[in-house]
């Protein structure tokens, strides 16, 4: 029987992509779709399945080398036995010392040479001061993930504020002030960021904006069986005001400013610590709002699992980032995809007291509020086009059409 190749996909979300890390050994036997390999790119880590099951042979590309989509990664010998794991030594038998000095924590310049932590993962440990060696992880093969550090970090918590009798005081560590090393995706990302910002003079304007009709609607369509998220009200009012300033949905051409045919919006899509995709809506000004929540429920859904197609993370013409999601009040986004003219930045909604007139006088009101930045490339758009988009999509979120 042949043997099995193992490729890298031909879609992936990022610039880049390199070998993080190989997860089955040499001579190992693995189940089909069993996790072989990490690849990650500026933007996300994917595990690379097992096509069929069988024996890993042959292994291509090692650690750090570069993965270009459809590249070859490894062979499975589906026929294959797996190789007989050679017996250890035995350990000389020693009596522990009494004296003996625990392991130093662990320091910031080891947990980011640690291949086995995410991005993400690495930054929580240390902006929490934690030593990842002494959390059990619950990711495969025991790896610590982003909601392993979460909960070290609420028992740490409790324990300090609830004092049971057996609970030991925290001991706060002295501050580590040692470098911290650059990781591939930093190196990346911080690549990408300053071709951004060289490339495209960027400038950004903020409004703010009442969801009060919006979150009426919302609450209405519930009713009669229909969930809609807010994100879903923020494409459609964002495609719809295209009309008032068209340049917004273009590019910057060495000799034209060229506008899309159609309104095909990005929105930014949090993986936790595998870190975030773009999925786009395509042909928004054509889409109803219910028909708009059910492209973005359905290609949510399928990010969160791996299983979007490249063409369905590029190619957008406009793109959104609801930050507010993550509790951010205010955020200037920066234009990440070269095709495009502008992103729309959406902070929290939370309530806020405003005031509003209200038969001749003027009366302080809590309303459910957010920030709303539009920034652009100065090539593209000036400020007049700027305001009058902002006012236009501000105008619609506010004046949303009540169903009674």
């Amino acid at each position: 029987m042949s043997l099995i190749d193992v490729l890298v996909p031909e879609e992936q979300e990022g610039t880049k992509a390199v070998v993080r890390g190989w997860l089955a050994k040499l001579g190992q036997r693995v189940e089909e779709n069993d996790p072989l390999v990490e690849l990650e790119t500026d933007k996300v880590t994917q595990e690379v399945p097992a096509p069929a099951a069988g024996v890993l042979t042959e292994i291509l590309l090692d650690s750090d080398a570069e993965a270009e989509p459809g590249a070859l990664l490894a062979r499975i010998d589906p026929a294959g036995e797996a190789a007989a794991p050679q017996e250890a030594a035995p350990e000389p038998k020693s009596e522990p010392k009494a004296d003996a000095p625990a392991p130093a924590a662990t320091s910031k310049a080891e947990i980011c040479k640690e291949t086995r932590l995410s991005p993400a993962v690495k930054r929580a440990l240390i902006q929490h001061d934690l030593d990842p060696s002494h959390i059990e992880g619950t990711g495969r093969d025991g790896r610590v993930t982003l909601e392993d550090v979460d909960k070290a970090v609420a028992g740490a918590t409790v324990s300090h504020v609830g004092k049971p009798a057996t609970a030991q005081p925290r001991v706060v560590e002295p501050f580590d002030s040692a470098d911290i090393p650059h990781d591939r995706m930093r190196k990346t990302i911080a690549g990408n960021m300053v071709k951004a910002v060289t490339d495209a003079p960027h400038v950004t304007a903020l409004f703010e904006a009442d969801f009060s009709a919006v979150a009426a609607h919302k609450a209405a369509m519930k009713a009669k069986g229909v969930k809609l998220s807010y994100t879903a009200y923020i494409v459609k009012a964002a495609a719809d005001a295209m009309g008032a300033a068209p340049a917004i949905n273009g590019r910057w051409e060495d000799d034209r400013i060229a506008i899309s045919d159609t309104i095909d919006i990005g929105v930014g899509t949090a993986l936790g610590d595998k870190g975030l995709v773009v999925p786009v809506v395509r042909d928004c000004g054509a889409k109803s709002l219910e028909e708009i929540g059910a492209a973005l429920d359905d290609l949510t859904a399928r990010a969160r699992e791996g299983k979007l197609e490249r063409k369905e993370v590029t190619g957008g013409s406009f793109t959104i980032s609801n930050h507010g999601v993550s509790g951010s009040l205010l955020a200037a986004p920066i234009i990440l995809h070269g095709g495009q003219a502008a992103i729309l930045g959406i902070g929290k909604l939370e309530k806020r007291v405003v005031v509003r007139e209200l038969d001749g006088q003027d009366v302080m009101v809590i309303r459910p509020m957010a920030y709303v930045t539009l920034t652009i490339d100065h090539r593209v758009v000036d400020g007049h086009q700027t305001n009058g988009w902002l006012s236009d999509f501000v105008a619609r979120i506010e004046g949303w059409p009540s169903l009674s």
